[in-house]
């Protein structure tokens, strides 16, 4: 958010007078802020000794995480009754704090959202010559970009699965990052881009961890670069894409979904389907315009009267934040992760990669 007024004046925010600072006694009284924000990753690990004792009636407190609740949860009920707003990734947040945005063809923005209205594939625009012409120059199955390799979502272990299905059909997964044997700089972000676009039929948008909404800049790579998605998280992908344009892996399961891969690189036409989108939707980082930018639209909210004299509370925090199960989860969560650490040493080597 940076210091002070400099993260809303630097982003031209339409309300710049927010002032932020880490310091408590800025005010003299910490009770005297307007606002205070808790890094929901640090706060949830945190006694609650260590958080605020005392607090003022007019002081919202806000639950702020970009980061998944199922790498992140409560696991208790000792937020109940604390938090007024939230700022999280959840499209029922009171503020938002994505990854993207989705326009119309008359550039509204229309989503993510919890109810889309998504034209249907068969009312479509069918795509260009020119953009069917790259389409039928790709040449290399999948592409992943990944330096997390152990995770709870497991993605490793089903990649690994998924490979050994696509040798059926002489096809690879390349990956890209300290969980392969490839490299693409972050550094060079628009050159890693560009040879998605160019080479790859397929991009695997697996998320690390499986929570409702959860959806991160990985499935922005394959959308703006001309790769199908193949997904694999906890969201309702409905809520991000129209039916018939991705995959899904959890659905499909490895050898349903290899097969599908190898279905559509044979038939270009039909993979030509899964890109008529792209003449009636856009998708775009959030920071791209003043409009979608989350840091501007958290200062403006605390200038709409109605919002901040409205007296809102989480009640049952825990239950809004955590997916279900997961704290019962635990335990064999940590045995998984455990077996996959060794297995991730053990089996990695077997698998082939090409640049």
């Amino acid at each position: 958010m940076g210091q002070g007024q400099e993260g809303f004046i630097n982003r031209n925010c339409p309300k710049t007078s927010c002032y932020v600072t880490s310091n408590r006694s800025f005010l003299g009284d910490y009770t005297n802020f307007d606002v205070v924000v808790f890094a929901g990753p640090e706060v949830v690990q945190m006694e609650r000794n260590y958080l605020p004792h005392r607090r003022s009636l007019h002081q919202k407190y806000v639950f702020a995480s970009i980061e998944s609740s199922d790498n992140y949860p409560v696991c208790s009920n000792r937020f109940n009754n604390y938090f007024n707003w939230t700022w999280t990734y959840k499209l029922n947040s009171d503020a938002q704090w994505g990854y993207m945005v989705i326009r119309d063809a008359e550039n509204n923005v229309i989503g993510p959202k919890a109810d889309m209205h998504w034209m249907k594939l068969d009312e479509m625009a069918p795509i260009s010559e020119e953009l069917g012409y790259k389409l039928k120059n790709k040449t290399k199955a999948a592409a992943w970009f990944v330096s997390n390799c152990i995770s709870r979502s497991r993605r490793n272990s089903y990649v690994l699965d998924l490979a050994a299905e696509l040798t059926k059909y002489d096809l690879k997964i390349d990956i890209y990052g300290d969980c392969g044997n490839l490299k693409c700089s972050r550094d060079n972000e628009e050159e890693c881009d560009k040879m998605i676009e160019r080479e790859y039929f397929f991009y695997l948008s697996f998320e690390n961890s499986f929570a409702k909404d959860y959806v991160t800049e990985k499935l922005l790579h394959p959308l703006r670069n001309l790769a199908v998605p193949i997904v694999y998280g906890g969201a309702n992908y409905s809520r991000f894409m129209p039916d018939g344009i991705y995959l899904n892996a959890r659905e499909l399961g490895p050898k349903r979904l290899a097969e599908r891969m190898n279905e559509l690189i044979e038939d270009q036409n039909k993979y030509a389907e899964y890109f008529k989108w792209r003449n009636h939707y856009s998708y775009h980082k959030r920071h791209e315009s003043v409009e979608t930018d989350d840091y501007c639209r958290f200062c403006s909210i605390l200038f709409d009267e109605t919002l901040v004299e409205t007296k809102s509370v989480y009640k049952n925090f825990k239950k809004w934040w955590d997916p279900p199960y997961r704290c019962s989860r635990r335990k064999k969560d940590t045995q998984n992760e455990r077996r996959d650490r060794k297995s991730h040493v053990l089996i990695r080597p077997q698998l082939s990669f090409y640049e």
